[in-house]
Protein backbone atom coordinates (compact mmCIF):
# COMPACT_ATOMS: atom_id res chain seq x y z
CA UNK A 1 0.00 0.00 0.00
CA UNK A 2 2.89 2.52 0.63
CA UNK A 3 4.09 1.92 -2.62
CA UNK A 4 1.05 3.02 -4.39
CA UNK A 5 0.49 6.03 -2.29
CA UNK A 6 3.59 8.22 -4.70
CA UNK A 7 2.03 7.10 -7.61
CA UNK A 8 -1.13 8.37 -6.73
CA UNK A 9 0.29 11.77 -5.78
CA UNK A 10 1.63 12.14 -8.88
CA UNK A 11 -1.50 11.38 -11.26
CA UNK A 12 -3.34 13.19 -9.61
CA UNK A 13 -2.98 16.96 -10.96
CA UNK A 14 -3.31 15.45 -13.88
CA UNK A 15 -7.25 13.93 -13.61
CA UNK A 16 -10.19 15.98 -14.44
CA UNK A 17 -12.28 16.86 -11.37
CA UNK A 18 -15.66 15.65 -13.00
CA UNK A 19 -14.46 12.05 -12.36
CA UNK A 20 -14.47 12.78 -8.27
CA UNK A 21 -17.70 13.94 -8.18
CA UNK A 22 -21.05 11.73 -8.89
CA UNK A 23 -23.55 11.62 -11.98
CA UNK A 24 -26.13 13.33 -10.03
CA UNK A 25 -24.24 16.04 -8.28
CA UNK A 26 -23.16 16.56 -12.32
CA UNK A 27 -27.21 16.68 -13.81
CA UNK A 28 -27.77 19.51 -11.05
CA UNK A 29 -25.13 21.59 -11.83
CA UNK A 30 -26.31 24.68 -14.51
CA UNK A 31 -26.22 24.10 -18.02
CA UNK A 32 -23.46 26.81 -19.67
CA UNK A 33 -25.45 29.70 -21.33
CA UNK A 34 -25.70 29.53 -25.24
CA UNK A 35 -23.52 31.74 -27.26
CA UNK A 36 -24.09 35.26 -28.33
CA UNK A 37 -24.42 33.80 -31.88
CA UNK A 38 -27.34 31.55 -31.05
CA UNK A 39 -29.38 33.47 -29.14
CA UNK A 40 -29.39 35.96 -31.70
CA UNK A 41 -30.45 33.13 -34.62
CA UNK A 42 -32.53 32.17 -31.65
CA UNK A 43 -34.20 35.51 -31.80
CA UNK A 44 -34.12 35.99 -35.67
CA UNK A 45 -36.58 32.93 -35.95
CA UNK A 46 -39.07 33.12 -33.42
CA UNK A 47 -41.86 31.26 -35.41
CA UNK A 48 -43.17 28.06 -34.86
CA UNK A 49 -41.94 26.71 -38.67
CA UNK A 50 -38.61 29.05 -38.32
CA UNK A 51 -37.79 27.19 -35.17
CA UNK A 52 -38.65 23.98 -36.22
CA UNK A 53 -35.90 25.00 -39.41
CA UNK A 54 -33.33 26.52 -37.06
CA UNK A 55 -33.49 22.96 -34.41
CA UNK A 56 -33.06 20.64 -37.78
CA UNK A 57 -29.69 22.90 -38.97
CA UNK A 58 -28.22 24.08 -35.99
CA UNK A 59 -28.97 21.37 -33.20
CA UNK A 60 -28.61 17.63 -32.97
CA UNK A 61 -31.52 17.26 -30.84
CA UNK A 62 -34.69 15.56 -32.83
CA UNK A 63 -37.50 17.89 -34.17
CA UNK A 64 -40.86 18.41 -31.41
CA UNK A 65 -43.22 16.89 -33.05
CA UNK A 66 -45.90 19.32 -31.70
CA UNK A 67 -45.47 21.26 -34.71
CA UNK A 68 -46.16 18.76 -37.29
CA UNK A 69 -48.91 17.69 -35.17
CA UNK A 70 -50.91 21.03 -34.83
CA UNK A 71 -50.29 21.63 -38.88
CA UNK A 72 -51.88 18.42 -39.74
CA UNK A 73 -54.52 18.87 -37.07
CA UNK A 74 -55.42 22.55 -38.48
CA UNK A 75 -55.08 20.51 -42.13
CA UNK A 76 -57.80 17.83 -40.97
CA UNK A 77 -60.30 20.59 -39.00
CA UNK A 78 -59.99 22.28 -42.92
CA UNK A 79 -61.27 18.43 -44.72
CA UNK A 80 -64.51 17.02 -44.95
CA UNK A 81 -65.35 13.95 -43.06
CA UNK A 82 -65.66 11.08 -44.43
CA UNK A 83 -69.31 10.73 -42.66
CA UNK A 84 -71.25 13.43 -41.43
CA UNK A 85 -72.19 13.83 -37.34
CA UNK A 86 -75.54 12.44 -36.10
CA UNK A 87 -76.39 16.14 -35.29
CA UNK A 88 -77.11 16.73 -38.88
CA UNK A 89 -79.02 14.01 -39.45
CA UNK A 90 -81.70 14.65 -36.25
CA UNK A 91 -82.06 18.18 -37.50
CA UNK A 92 -82.73 17.37 -41.21
CA UNK A 93 -85.73 15.00 -39.56
CA UNK A 94 -86.60 17.41 -37.37
CA UNK A 95 -87.01 19.58 -40.42
CA UNK A 96 -88.98 17.57 -42.25
CA UNK A 97 -91.31 17.17 -39.63
CA UNK A 98 -91.46 20.70 -39.29
CA UNK A 99 -92.37 20.88 -43.24
CA UNK A 100 -94.83 18.30 -42.99
CA UNK A 101 -96.30 20.92 -40.07
CA UNK A 102 -96.41 23.30 -42.69
CA UNK A 103 -98.07 21.21 -45.52
CA UNK A 104 -101.18 20.46 -43.13
CA UNK A 105 -101.66 23.83 -41.55
CA UNK A 106 -100.92 25.41 -45.12
CA UNK A 107 -103.93 22.77 -45.96
CA UNK A 108 -106.45 24.10 -42.85
CA UNK A 109 -105.41 27.61 -44.34
CA UNK A 110 -106.91 27.46 -48.07
CA UNK A 111 -110.11 25.46 -46.27
CA UNK A 112 -111.10 28.23 -44.21
CA UNK A 113 -110.29 30.44 -47.18
CA UNK A 114 -107.74 32.69 -45.36
CA UNK A 115 -104.72 32.33 -47.66
CA UNK A 116 -105.75 35.46 -49.53
CA UNK A 117 -106.16 37.74 -46.42
CA UNK A 118 -102.59 39.82 -46.33
CA UNK A 119 -102.40 41.23 -49.65
CA UNK A 120 -99.04 41.95 -49.94
CA UNK A 121 -95.48 40.33 -49.65
CA UNK A 122 -93.13 41.77 -46.86
CA UNK A 123 -90.46 39.08 -46.35
CA UNK A 124 -88.84 40.99 -43.94
CA UNK A 125 -91.46 44.08 -42.63
CA UNK A 126 -93.99 41.14 -42.59
CA UNK A 127 -93.14 38.83 -40.15
CA UNK A 128 -94.97 41.71 -37.34
CA UNK A 129 -98.60 41.52 -37.32
CA UNK A 130 -100.45 44.87 -37.32
CA UNK A 131 -100.07 46.12 -33.95
CA UNK A 132 -102.54 49.07 -33.67
CA UNK A 133 -105.97 49.86 -34.65
CA UNK A 134 -105.00 51.91 -37.58
CA UNK A 135 -102.43 49.40 -38.59
CA UNK A 136 -105.56 46.84 -38.51
CA UNK A 137 -107.68 48.94 -40.15
CA UNK A 138 -105.16 49.68 -42.99
CA UNK A 139 -104.84 45.71 -43.47
CA UNK A 140 -108.74 45.30 -43.28
CA UNK A 141 -108.33 48.38 -46.18
CA UNK A 142 -106.89 45.98 -48.56
CA UNK A 143 -108.61 43.59 -48.52
CA UNK A 144 -111.62 45.05 -49.11
CA UNK A 145 -110.37 46.00 -52.59
CA UNK A 146 -109.39 42.63 -53.31
CA UNK A 147 -112.26 40.45 -55.53
CA UNK A 148 -112.36 37.68 -52.38
CA UNK A 149 -114.01 40.30 -50.46
CA UNK A 150 -115.79 41.93 -53.01
CA UNK A 151 -117.61 38.89 -54.15
CA UNK A 152 -117.59 36.32 -51.23
CA UNK A 153 -116.92 38.32 -48.10
CA UNK A 154 -118.73 41.42 -48.36
CA UNK A 155 -120.37 40.99 -44.72
CA UNK A 156 -117.03 40.21 -43.14
CA UNK A 157 -116.10 42.96 -39.82
CA UNK A 158 -112.73 43.67 -39.07
CA UNK A 159 -113.16 40.85 -35.74
CA UNK A 160 -113.46 38.30 -38.36
CA UNK A 161 -111.01 39.52 -41.03
CA UNK A 162 -108.55 39.56 -37.99
CA UNK A 163 -109.77 35.81 -37.80
CA UNK A 164 -108.79 34.80 -41.17
CA UNK A 165 -105.54 37.01 -41.26
CA UNK A 166 -103.66 35.29 -38.25
CA UNK A 167 -104.07 32.33 -40.02
CA UNK A 168 -102.13 33.44 -43.14
CA UNK A 169 -99.81 35.37 -41.06
CA UNK A 170 -98.87 32.08 -38.62
CA UNK A 171 -98.24 29.81 -42.09
CA UNK A 172 -96.47 32.30 -43.66
CA UNK A 173 -94.39 33.20 -40.35
CA UNK A 174 -93.73 29.36 -39.77
CA UNK A 175 -92.26 29.45 -43.34
CA UNK A 176 -89.70 32.38 -42.51
CA UNK A 177 -88.69 29.90 -39.32
CA UNK A 178 -88.06 27.34 -41.09
CA UNK A 179 -86.48 28.82 -43.79
CA UNK A 180 -83.81 30.53 -41.06
CA UNK A 181 -83.66 27.31 -39.21
CA UNK A 182 -82.38 25.56 -42.03
CA UNK A 183 -80.50 27.91 -43.60
CA UNK A 184 -78.16 29.12 -40.59
CA UNK A 185 -77.42 26.05 -39.52
CA UNK A 186 -75.97 25.09 -42.84
CA UNK A 187 -73.87 27.38 -42.84
CA UNK A 188 -72.40 26.38 -39.60
CA UNK A 189 -72.22 22.76 -40.51
CA UNK A 190 -70.42 23.54 -43.67
CA UNK A 191 -68.00 25.57 -41.87
CA UNK A 192 -67.69 23.57 -39.33
CA UNK A 193 -66.87 20.84 -41.50
CA UNK A 194 -69.73 18.58 -40.03
CA UNK A 195 -71.16 17.12 -43.06
CA UNK A 196 -69.51 15.35 -46.08
CA UNK A 197 -69.07 17.44 -49.14
CA UNK A 198 -72.41 15.49 -50.93
CA UNK A 199 -74.50 15.94 -47.86
CA UNK A 200 -72.87 19.94 -47.85
CA UNK A 201 -74.83 19.61 -51.54
CA UNK A 202 -77.76 18.77 -50.67
CA UNK A 203 -78.10 21.15 -47.84
CA UNK A 204 -77.12 23.99 -50.08
CA UNK A 205 -79.69 22.48 -52.80
CA UNK A 206 -82.68 22.63 -49.44
CA UNK A 207 -81.92 25.92 -48.98
CA UNK A 208 -81.95 27.30 -52.62
CA UNK A 209 -85.25 25.27 -52.95
CA UNK A 210 -86.80 26.66 -49.50
CA UNK A 211 -86.35 29.97 -50.85
CA UNK A 212 -88.06 29.22 -54.23
CA UNK A 213 -90.97 27.60 -52.21
CA UNK A 214 -91.46 31.26 -50.64
CA UNK A 215 -91.27 33.04 -53.89
CA UNK A 216 -93.90 30.10 -55.33
CA UNK A 217 -96.38 30.92 -52.50
CA UNK A 218 -96.84 34.51 -53.14
CA UNK A 219 -96.91 33.90 -56.77
CA UNK A 220 -99.80 31.32 -55.88
CA UNK A 221 -101.30 34.06 -53.35
CA UNK A 222 -100.81 36.57 -56.20
CA UNK A 223 -103.03 34.64 -59.02
CA UNK A 224 -105.88 35.09 -56.55
CA UNK A 225 -105.79 38.97 -56.30
CA UNK A 226 -106.77 39.71 -59.85
CA UNK A 227 -110.13 39.37 -61.51
CA UNK A 228 -108.38 38.41 -64.86
CA UNK A 229 -107.67 35.21 -63.58
CA UNK A 230 -110.30 33.66 -63.38
CA UNK A 231 -113.75 33.53 -65.09
CA UNK A 232 -115.84 36.73 -64.23
CA UNK A 233 -118.32 35.81 -61.63
CA UNK A 234 -117.17 32.81 -60.37
CA UNK A 235 -115.83 31.87 -56.76
CA UNK A 236 -112.60 33.97 -56.42
CA UNK A 237 -109.56 31.49 -55.98
CA UNK A 238 -105.87 30.86 -56.41
CA UNK A 239 -104.83 28.56 -59.57
CA UNK A 240 -105.10 25.12 -59.65
CA UNK A 241 -101.39 25.36 -61.47
CA UNK A 242 -99.92 27.42 -58.95
CA UNK A 243 -101.46 25.41 -55.84
CA UNK A 244 -100.12 22.29 -57.67
CA UNK A 245 -96.75 24.21 -57.64
CA UNK A 246 -96.98 25.02 -54.07
CA UNK A 247 -98.26 22.03 -52.72
CA UNK A 248 -95.24 19.69 -55.25
CA UNK A 249 -92.65 22.04 -53.95
CA UNK A 250 -93.25 21.21 -50.29
CA UNK A 251 -93.15 17.50 -50.97
CA UNK A 252 -89.92 17.36 -52.76
CA UNK A 253 -88.29 19.91 -50.04
CA UNK A 254 -89.89 17.53 -47.34
CA UNK A 255 -88.47 14.21 -49.12
CA UNK A 256 -85.63 15.60 -49.74
CA UNK A 257 -84.33 16.46 -46.00
CA UNK A 258 -86.05 12.95 -45.11
CA UNK A 259 -83.80 10.91 -47.49
CA UNK A 260 -80.56 12.78 -46.82
CA UNK A 261 -81.28 12.26 -43.01
CA UNK A 262 -81.99 8.84 -42.72
CA UNK A 263 -78.88 8.24 -45.43
CA UNK A 264 -76.88 9.84 -43.14
CA UNK A 265 -78.04 7.26 -39.80
CA UNK A 266 -77.97 4.39 -41.82
CA UNK A 267 -74.34 5.15 -42.94
CA UNK A 268 -73.53 5.23 -39.49
CA UNK A 269 -75.04 2.38 -38.38
CA UNK A 270 -73.55 0.05 -41.46
CA UNK A 271 -70.70 1.40 -40.16
CA UNK A 272 -70.73 0.54 -36.26
CA UNK A 273 -71.31 -3.17 -37.96
CA UNK A 274 -69.41 -3.94 -40.78
CA UNK A 275 -69.83 -8.05 -40.71
CA UNK A 276 -73.68 -7.17 -40.66
CA UNK A 277 -73.47 -4.41 -43.14
CA UNK A 278 -71.60 -6.88 -45.46
CA UNK A 279 -74.78 -9.44 -45.03
CA UNK A 280 -77.26 -6.79 -45.75
CA UNK A 281 -75.82 -5.93 -48.94
CA UNK A 282 -74.83 -9.10 -49.94
CA UNK A 283 -79.06 -9.66 -49.80
CA UNK A 284 -79.73 -6.55 -51.76
CA UNK A 285 -77.94 -7.61 -54.35
CA UNK A 286 -79.97 -10.99 -54.98
CA UNK A 287 -81.55 -10.54 -58.38
CA UNK A 288 -84.95 -11.42 -57.27
CA UNK A 289 -85.01 -7.75 -55.47
CA UNK A 290 -84.27 -5.98 -58.33
CA UNK A 291 -88.22 -6.25 -60.07
CA UNK A 292 -89.23 -5.48 -56.56
CA UNK A 293 -87.05 -2.20 -56.32
CA UNK A 294 -88.31 -1.08 -59.43
CA UNK A 295 -91.99 -1.31 -58.61
CA UNK A 296 -91.19 0.38 -55.65
CA UNK A 297 -89.38 3.11 -57.88
CA UNK A 298 -92.69 3.43 -60.24
CA UNK A 299 -94.85 3.14 -57.02
CA UNK A 300 -93.39 6.47 -55.98
CA UNK A 301 -93.99 8.20 -59.03
CA UNK A 302 -97.67 7.20 -59.09
CA UNK A 303 -98.11 8.19 -55.49
CA UNK A 304 -96.66 11.64 -56.61
CA UNK A 305 -98.25 12.05 -59.43
CA UNK A 306 -101.67 11.52 -57.52
CA UNK A 307 -100.93 14.22 -54.96
CA UNK A 308 -100.55 16.75 -57.86
CA UNK A 309 -103.87 15.63 -58.88
CA UNK A 310 -105.73 15.90 -55.58
CA UNK A 311 -104.00 19.37 -55.76
CA UNK A 312 -105.83 19.99 -58.83
CA UNK A 313 -108.72 19.12 -56.90
CA UNK A 314 -108.31 21.13 -54.31
CA UNK A 315 -107.75 24.38 -56.45
CA UNK A 316 -110.92 23.69 -58.42
CA UNK A 317 -112.88 22.72 -55.28
CA UNK A 318 -114.04 20.07 -57.77
CA UNK A 319 -114.75 17.60 -54.00
CA UNK A 320 -117.86 19.95 -54.19
CA UNK A 321 -119.27 18.00 -56.96
CA UNK A 322 -120.44 14.45 -56.90
CA UNK A 323 -120.55 13.39 -53.49
CA UNK A 324 -120.97 9.92 -54.13
CA UNK A 325 -118.49 6.65 -54.58
CA UNK A 326 -118.63 4.75 -56.36
CA UNK A 327 -120.56 6.12 -58.94
CA UNK A 328 -121.01 9.52 -60.14
CA UNK A 329 -124.05 10.60 -61.03
CA UNK A 330 -125.70 7.67 -62.82
CA UNK A 331 -123.17 5.74 -63.76
CA UNK A 332 -119.24 5.35 -62.75
CA UNK A 333 -118.71 8.13 -64.84
CA UNK A 334 -120.31 11.37 -65.67
CA UNK A 335 -121.57 11.71 -69.70
CA UNK A 336 -118.69 12.39 -71.79
CA UNK A 337 -120.34 15.49 -73.05
CA UNK A 338 -119.46 16.86 -69.62
CA UNK A 339 -116.11 15.19 -69.18
CA UNK A 340 -114.77 16.88 -72.79
CA UNK A 341 -116.55 20.66 -72.68
CA UNK A 342 -115.85 22.82 -75.25
CA UNK A 343 -116.65 25.51 -72.74
CA UNK A 344 -112.79 24.96 -71.39
CA UNK A 345 -111.09 25.47 -75.17
CA UNK A 346 -109.38 28.61 -75.76
CA UNK A 347 -108.58 28.24 -79.44
CA UNK A 348 -110.77 27.84 -82.03
CA UNK A 349 -109.81 24.50 -83.77
CA UNK A 350 -110.33 22.50 -80.62
CA UNK A 351 -106.39 21.25 -80.62
CA UNK A 352 -106.32 22.19 -76.31
CA UNK A 353 -109.73 20.11 -75.52
CA UNK A 354 -108.48 17.40 -73.87
CA UNK A 355 -105.58 18.40 -71.45
CA UNK A 356 -107.41 21.81 -71.25
CA UNK A 357 -110.02 19.28 -69.42
CA UNK A 358 -108.06 17.29 -67.77
CA UNK A 359 -107.00 20.11 -65.59
CA UNK A 360 -109.20 22.58 -65.71
CA UNK A 361 -112.77 20.90 -65.98
CA UNK A 362 -113.86 20.05 -62.37
CA UNK A 363 -115.80 16.74 -63.66
CA UNK A 364 -112.37 15.51 -65.17
CA UNK A 365 -110.26 16.55 -62.48
CA UNK A 366 -112.21 14.77 -60.08
CA UNK A 367 -112.88 11.30 -61.89
CA UNK A 368 -108.68 11.25 -62.59
CA UNK A 369 -108.16 11.39 -59.15
CA UNK A 370 -110.56 8.67 -58.72
CA UNK A 371 -108.72 6.45 -61.24
CA UNK A 372 -105.28 7.34 -59.98
CA UNK A 373 -106.12 6.91 -56.27
CA UNK A 374 -107.79 3.79 -57.20
CA UNK A 375 -104.73 2.65 -59.28
CA UNK A 376 -102.09 3.62 -56.10
CA UNK A 377 -104.51 1.69 -53.81
CA UNK A 378 -104.34 -1.66 -56.23
CA UNK A 379 -100.96 -1.41 -57.06
CA UNK A 380 -99.64 -1.73 -53.24
CA UNK A 381 -102.04 -4.44 -52.68
CA UNK A 382 -100.23 -5.95 -55.84
CA UNK A 383 -96.82 -5.08 -54.09
CA UNK A 384 -97.97 -6.53 -50.94
CA UNK A 385 -98.59 -9.63 -52.77
CA UNK A 386 -95.32 -9.61 -54.36
CA UNK A 387 -93.47 -9.98 -51.60
CA UNK A 388 -95.03 -12.52 -49.94
CA UNK A 389 -94.33 -14.92 -53.07
CA UNK A 390 -92.25 -16.67 -55.18
CA UNK A 391 -88.39 -15.42 -54.64
CA UNK A 392 -88.38 -12.47 -53.38
CA UNK A 393 -90.14 -13.60 -50.08
CA UNK A 394 -86.94 -15.67 -49.88
CA UNK A 395 -84.86 -12.69 -50.36
CA UNK A 396 -86.63 -9.55 -49.17
CA UNK A 397 -84.99 -8.51 -46.24
CA UNK A 398 -87.30 -8.16 -43.10
CA UNK A 399 -87.23 -4.17 -42.65
CA UNK A 400 -88.67 -4.22 -46.49
CA UNK A 401 -91.50 -6.83 -45.35
CA UNK A 402 -92.44 -4.44 -42.55
CA UNK A 403 -92.06 -1.33 -44.99
CA UNK A 404 -94.33 -3.26 -47.69
CA UNK A 405 -96.88 -3.38 -44.90
CA UNK A 406 -96.75 0.14 -43.19
CA UNK A 407 -97.56 1.17 -46.92
CA UNK A 408 -100.64 -1.11 -46.89
CA UNK A 409 -102.11 0.27 -43.64
CA UNK A 410 -101.10 3.71 -44.85
CA UNK A 411 -102.98 3.31 -48.53
CA UNK A 412 -106.36 1.58 -46.68
CA UNK A 413 -106.30 4.81 -44.46
CA UNK A 414 -105.91 7.40 -47.07
CA UNK A 415 -108.70 6.02 -48.66
CA UNK A 416 -110.94 5.85 -46.31
CA UNK A 417 -110.16 9.43 -45.63
CA UNK A 418 -110.83 10.55 -49.51
CA UNK A 419 -113.94 8.67 -49.70
CA UNK A 420 -114.93 10.04 -46.06
CA UNK A 421 -113.88 13.26 -47.25
CA UNK A 422 -116.14 12.96 -50.68
CA UNK A 423 -119.45 11.67 -48.92
CA UNK A 424 -119.72 14.53 -46.39
CA UNK A 425 -118.84 17.47 -49.00
CA UNK A 426 -114.87 18.42 -47.89
CA UNK A 427 -115.33 19.08 -43.81
CA UNK A 428 -112.02 20.65 -42.46
CA UNK A 429 -110.94 18.41 -40.44
CA UNK A 430 -111.39 15.23 -42.90
CA UNK A 431 -109.93 17.40 -45.63
CA UNK A 432 -106.99 17.88 -43.25
CA UNK A 433 -106.23 14.69 -42.24
CA UNK A 434 -106.69 13.50 -46.34
CA UNK A 435 -103.57 16.09 -46.82
CA UNK A 436 -101.71 14.83 -44.05
CA UNK A 437 -102.36 11.02 -45.12
CA UNK A 438 -101.11 11.73 -48.82
CA UNK A 439 -97.62 12.86 -47.11
CA UNK A 440 -97.70 10.08 -44.49
CA UNK A 441 -97.81 7.40 -47.54
CA UNK A 442 -95.74 9.19 -50.12
CA UNK A 443 -93.51 9.09 -46.52
CA UNK A 444 -93.82 5.18 -46.37
CA UNK A 445 -93.06 4.97 -50.17
CA UNK A 446 -89.69 6.63 -49.61
CA UNK A 447 -88.74 4.92 -47.04
CA UNK A 448 -89.51 1.33 -48.41
CA UNK A 449 -87.35 2.62 -51.32
CA UNK A 450 -84.60 4.10 -48.89
CA UNK A 451 -84.35 0.09 -47.78
CA UNK A 452 -83.90 -1.51 -50.71
CA UNK A 453 -80.96 0.73 -51.97
CA UNK A 454 -77.18 0.94 -50.11
CA UNK A 455 -75.50 4.40 -51.83
CA UNK A 456 -72.01 3.53 -53.37
CA UNK A 457 -70.47 6.31 -51.14
CA UNK A 458 -71.45 3.97 -47.87
CA UNK A 459 -70.60 0.18 -49.38
CA UNK A 460 -67.02 2.20 -50.18
CA UNK A 461 -67.03 3.19 -46.66
CA UNK A 462 -67.96 -0.57 -45.70
CA UNK A 463 -64.83 -1.46 -47.77
CA UNK A 464 -62.60 0.90 -46.53
CA UNK A 465 -63.63 -0.03 -42.83
CA UNK A 466 -63.10 -4.21 -43.17
CA UNK A 467 -59.92 -3.58 -45.08
CA UNK A 468 -58.43 -1.44 -42.01
CA UNK A 469 -59.94 -4.14 -39.75
CA UNK A 470 -58.46 -6.78 -41.73
CA UNK A 471 -54.46 -5.50 -41.78
CA UNK A 472 -52.65 -6.81 -39.17
CA UNK A 473 -50.95 -4.76 -36.62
Amino acid sequence: MSLLIPGLRRAAPKLASSQFICRQCLRQQPRAAPSRILQSLQKRYASSDSQARFARYFTSTAVPTGVAADASSQAAKRAFPETSSKSVAYWLIGSAASVFGIVVFGGLTRLTESGLSITEWKPVTGSLPPLTQADWESEFEKYRASPEFKLLNSHMDLEEFKKIYYMEWTHRLWGRFIGLSFVLPTIYFIARRRVTPRVAAHLVGISGLIGFQGFIGWWMVKSGLKDDLFAPGSHPRVSQYRLAAHLATAFVCYSWMLLVGLRILRTKRLLADPAAATKLIAALKNPAIAPFRRYVSALTVLVFTTVLSGALVAGLDAGLIYNEFPKMGLGLTPPKSELWDKFYCRKEDGSDLWWRNMLENPSLVQLDHRILATTTFCAILALFAYSRTGRVAAALPKSAKKGTMGIVHLVSLQVALGISTLIYMVPISLAAAHQAGSLALLTGVLVLGHRLRVPKSTLNLIQKRLSSVAKPR
